[in-house]
């Protein structure tokens, strides 16, 4: 851990330019989910209570350079004046925060208008990076799902300005840290989606340092295809066979035992409660042309519970099967739950991320359960795979 946080600097007095992320969803001009907004609160009420005035740089959607009123971020001062308890000014320009109005320099926090009006973000443009770093004494970077963006707000400003980790950055490089740095062994992954192709670097990235990986769901079909299995209609990527050889190959060289599904819950139509039979999987499975495995089977889902039980810390990215549609979320509901109650016991360290992820264990009701769930994404994925993160390279870290 190369950088520092909010408790290694002096803030009293001064303005702290926080790079944070509350590009949340909008529905009828109302916020309709504050997750990302309260993930936020820590880090300003740390800087109030040491005696800064944090101004809140932040990105909404993609304006490309440009002021776009749809995407003023004016639209979320209600919920996180809610969220913070304080005021929060809003300042429109750039040129505005430079001579700060006498309403803003009253405020206890200040709002800037979306960061991404301007060209210069997007480009790390350092003449942008100097002039946004000449708005405040110090910067704070709580925004880690943007850490893989080389971005002026992300990684220029911290050239011009003694840089730290705000409370969210922190706990998120812990946690990955935690999961895969320095794990506590044995680890294991349990990696499921789609495809394989999206997730190259993770999985051979993950197989030099797990125990154990856990493949689920589309690319598990990939897998078993590499293998001989002849699997219908199922969601394969039949240009990934080599690929899925090679990383299985690596796996063996490195000591990475691979679970994959030894049954499936097959059906014939993509949709939910359509009729289905749990059929065995393997190299000499030759499924219909209509047949499409849409799960992990029971048996395979009672070895992945099993498997649970001999690990000290999991990472989890991706479920196990068209979790979307009952009654195809059972094994992901059925694993989600058995590590949830892992966790809970004092038994398993549990660290998610990743879109779909976070949908599925909260449709599994376990999403507060686990030791740490990451909404950053893409910044997520990109650290499993083992890539410097402009953000975090940018602190020192």
């Amino acid at each position: 851990m190369g950088w520092m946080t909010l408790d290694d600097l002096d803030l009293a007095g001064k303005r702290v330019l926080t790079r944070v992320d509350i590009n949340v969803p909008v529905q009828n001009g109302r916020v309709t989910d504050i997750t990302r907004i309260e993930r936020i609160v820590p880090t300003v009420k740390t800087i109030l209570a040491k005696g800064g005035t944090p101004l809140l740089v932040a990105h909404f959607g993609r304006p490309k350079g440009k002021s776009v009123l749809d995407l003023s971020l004016r639209i979320v001062l209600p919920a996180l004046e809610e969220a913070l308890g304080h005021t929060v000014a809003f300042v429109e320009t750039l040129d505005a925060a430079e001579t700060l109005p006498e309403e803003a320099r009253a405020a206890e926090v200040i709002l800037i208008e979306n960061i991404r009006f301007h060209a210069g973000e997007e480009a790390n443009d350092p003449v942008f990076a100097a002039r946004l770093a000449g708005l405040a004494d110090v910067y704070c970077n709580d925004a880690f799902s943007a850490a893989h963006r080389a971005h002026a707000s992300t990684t220029g400003v911290a050239h011009h300005l003694p840089s730290c980790a705000g409370r969210l950055m922190q706990a998120e490089l812990s946690a990955l840290e935690n999961a895969l740095a320095t794990p506590k062994r044995p680890v294991g992954a349990l990696v499921g989606g789609a495809k394989v192709s999206t997730k190259l670097d993770l999985l051979s990235n993950l197989v030099e340092k797990l125990d154990l990986l856990i493949i689920g769901g589309g690319m598990a079909n990939t897998f078993l295809m590499a293998e001989g299995a002849r699997l219908g209609a199922s969601l394969v990527e039949a240009d990934m066979l080599d690929t899925a050889r090679e990383i299985m190959a690596k796996a063996k060289t490195t000591g990475c035992q691979i679970l994959l599904p030894k049954d499936g819950s097959v059906a014939r139509a993509f949709e939910a409660h359509a009729p289905y039979e749990t059929l065995p999987l393997g190299p000499d499975t030759a499924l219909d042309s209509d047949q499409m495995v849409l799960d992990t089977g029971t048996e395979s889902t009672a070895a992945i519970l099993t498997a649970l039980e001999g690990l000290n810390t999991l990472i989890w990215n991706g479920p196990l099967g068209a979790f979307e549609i009952a009654p195809f979320d059972r094994a992901t509901q059925t694993a989600a739950q058995k590590a949830a109650a892992l966790t809970r016991s004092g038994a398993l360290v549990t660290v998610a991320g990743g879109g779909d992820t976070v949908a599925a264990l909260n449709a599994a009701g376990v999403a507060d359960d686990f030791s740490y769930i990451s909404t950053a994404g893409g910044a997520f994925l990109e650290w499993m795979e083992g890539k410097a993160l402009p953000g975090v390279a940018a602190l020192g870290g």
